[in-house]
């Protein structure tokens, strides 16, 4: 089993002249640790009530991101997940090639329909009905092969229309970064998983039984469309809280035990103590190596 960090909160001591030194801390000291992979939100306005307050920090996931590819050399990186209604699909797909191709080929194409009205409203983003934006989502699936392929001819969508969809520099991911879809819809978002993606992210605090049936949809869309279920890469986000009068290393191992025996081969965590770097020390010293035969 692999690691991956999630950072969802950029709520540190210092204000907004604190937030890129301890980001910097952070990243490196994940990558020292042994984390597999680093991740950000895709959003704008944090995410109230789950995580804090709307207004409170929230860094740009693809400029964030190609941050961290600058000050680290090994992690891969990627969004948990950029909503569709954010970019226009060939400005999205042209930003992770470039996340690719600047990180040596260290970049997930994390993507998802979109669900945060509050703050699509409050920056003026388009936020269609949920079937016009899975059908935006389908599309931009669509048109990252194609671009990926190297295929220049119109990309002729629906939605989207795109006279010369070329993508240069290529990226460097072969054949290109891997697609993650998040979310764990059975009609269409397992669906899609099934015919366009790499891997699938499946929420933890759903549950293990859930996560587990989610799994036994996403075999039967795999059976469907003729494509090996193996090919799949497994993925979950769940929160863990590394300390002293919240959980052990002892649970987080029982927690990571439980995902693999239902097939998860990555398991991502975000932290809220995360900015103290004490848990990320202690996973790589007694949590990642403990784990990776699972």
């Amino acid at each position: 089993m692999k690691i991956g960090l999630q950072i969802p909160s950029f709520t540190w001591p210092g204000g907004p002249a604190g937030i890129a030194p301890k980001l910097n801390e952070i990243a490196k000291t994940a990558e020292e640790a042994g984390f597999a992979s680093l991740w950000v939100m895709d959003h704008y306005f944090q995410l109230e009530p789950m995580i804090g307050k709307a207004d409170e920090p929230m860094l740009e996931g693809y400029s964030t991101l190609t941050y961290l590819a600058a000050i680290t050399k090994r992690v891969k990186l990627g969004t948990l997940v950029t909503g569709v209604n954010y970019r226009h699909p060939g400005f999205l797909i042209k930003q992770v090639t470039n996340l690719d191709v600047l990180s040596g080929g260290r970049a997930y194409f994390g993507v998802g329909a979109g669900w945060y009205e509050r703050e699509a409203a409050g920056l003026g983003f388009p936020f269609p009905s949920t079937k016009i934006r899975f059908e935006w989502l389908e599309e931009t699936l669509q048109l990252a092969h194609h671009m990926w392929s190297g295929n220049v001819s119109s990309f002729n969508g629906n939605h989207f229309q795109l006279k010369e969809p070329l993508c240069s520099p290529a990226p460097v991911s072969r054949p290109h970064p891997p697609i993650m879809i998040g979310g764990m819809g059975e009609k269409k978002t397992l669906r899609f998983v099934a015919q366009y993606a790499n891997a699938c992210n499946l929420f933890a605090f759903a549950g293990n039984d859930v996560m587990a049936s989610k799994l036994d949809v996403l075999k039967r869309h795999c059976d469907d469309v003729q494509r090996p279920f193996s090919e799949i890469e497994l993925t979950s986000l769940g929160t863990v809280y590394l300390a002293a009068d919240q959980m052990s290393v002892s649970d987080i191992i029982g927690i990571c035990k439980g995902l693999a025996g239902i097939g998860i081969q990555h398991a991502i965590f975000n932290m809220p103590n995360v900015h103290t770097i004490t848990p990320l020390e202690t996973f790589g010293k007694e949590i990642i190596a403990e784990v990776a035969g699972l």
